[in-house]
């Protein structure tokens, strides 16, 4: 899996679940700000990624988390390891 489609993924999720706007996601988004997203919002993607990635996800890799790209920044390396 390459960085676009946990990207894509994400955006999938955030477009289903949280019934965003398509053209709001972009790398760049900040999720607390631009996609009003709140912390229990934050869990509820990451719950919903695990399908892809292996293993736990540490909680605390997050606590600086501001845009979209610094999720897949981070989930990236995880679903390597699948």
């Amino acid at each position: 899996m390459t960085r676009e489609d946990v990207f894509q993924k994400m955006k999938d999720i955030l477009i289903e679940e949280f019934q965003l706007d398509k053209d709001d996601i972009t790398p760049q988004a900040k999720l607390y700000h631009d996609l009003e997203l709140d912390s229990i919002d934050a869990v509820d993607l990451l719950v919903k990624m695990k399908e892809y990635i292996p293993g736990k996800i540490d909680p605390e890799m997050f606590k600086k988390v501001v845009t979209v790209q610094d999720v897949v920044d981070i989930l990236y390396p995880l679903v390597q390891k699948n």
